[in-house]
């Protein structure tokens, strides 16, 4: 790929990290994960030869570090890499700010939202015995399941073996409209969220989550 060949740091910069996928690649790894396929799964459209492409330039730049793990290799950000958390934040401020916001026009996949949801559940909120929370969104040919337990949160293709007393059903452009912090969850019931269930759980189900962290960004004003 031919260089921009100046000696600005910010062509420089935008050299080492400012292709395509990139910085998604480096918001999951900020966000946690740490294996080749937990990384995937917050960006399910990359492929897995241009996910090992990307991770192999950060290593070559040093924003990230691969070491062998106990299960096989693993990718964490070093020092420069998480000098990058800011760079990301304020692409998310500015996104929120600028961008706008009509889930129900946008191309949008259930596996992000899910993957953000299961990392930034509320372990001290939840409910003291384990459960499972179903979630059937239109269009979707299996449902996904959110195992809830205070030692562990994880995101399932089968029901691991708890009861599942709530079951969510929802177009995903309402289910996403909530979690960005386009609209109260009140607002997404009425655009057709449903959370079937005990009643006390399905009034506490919004709290057991820290929402998406730029939620609380309001647009500009006729956006």
């Amino acid at each position: 790929m031919a260089e921009y060949g100046q000696f600005c740091s910010v062509a420089r910069a935008h050299e080492a990290i400012g292709g395509r996928w990139t910085l998604l690649v480096v918001r999951e790894l900020l966000c946690g994960s740490r294996r080749f396929n937990d990384i995937r799964r917050g960006i399910p459209r990359i492929s897995r030869t241009m996910l090992s492409e990307r991770l192999q330039a950060l290593v070559y730049v040093g924003a990230v570090s691969r070491i062998e793990g106990e299960h096989g290799p693993e990718y964490a950000l070093t020092e420069a890499g998480r000098e990058l958390m800011g760079i990301v934040s304020a692409l998310g401020m500015w996104g929120q700010r600028w961008l706008p916001r009509q889930a129900a026009d946008e191309d949008l996949d259930l596996e992000p939202v899910l993957v953000d949801m299961q990392r930034r559940a509320r372990v001290e909120a939840l409910p003291k015995e384990p459960l499972v929370v179903r979630f059937e969104i239109e269009g979707q040919p299996r449902p996904r399941f959110l195992l809830l337990k205070q030692a562990e949160v994880s995101l399932c293709t089968q029901n691991p073996g708890f009861p599942e007393p709530l079951r969510i059903r929802t177009r995903l452009p309402a289910l996403v409209a909530w979690w960005r912090g386009d609209v109260s969850f009140v607002e997404a019931q009425r655009m057709g969220l449903k959370v079937e269930g005990p009643r006390a759980l399905a009034k506490a189900f919004p709290d057991w989550f820290d929402r998406y962290p730029f939620a609380g960004i309001g647009p500009v004003s006729g956006l």
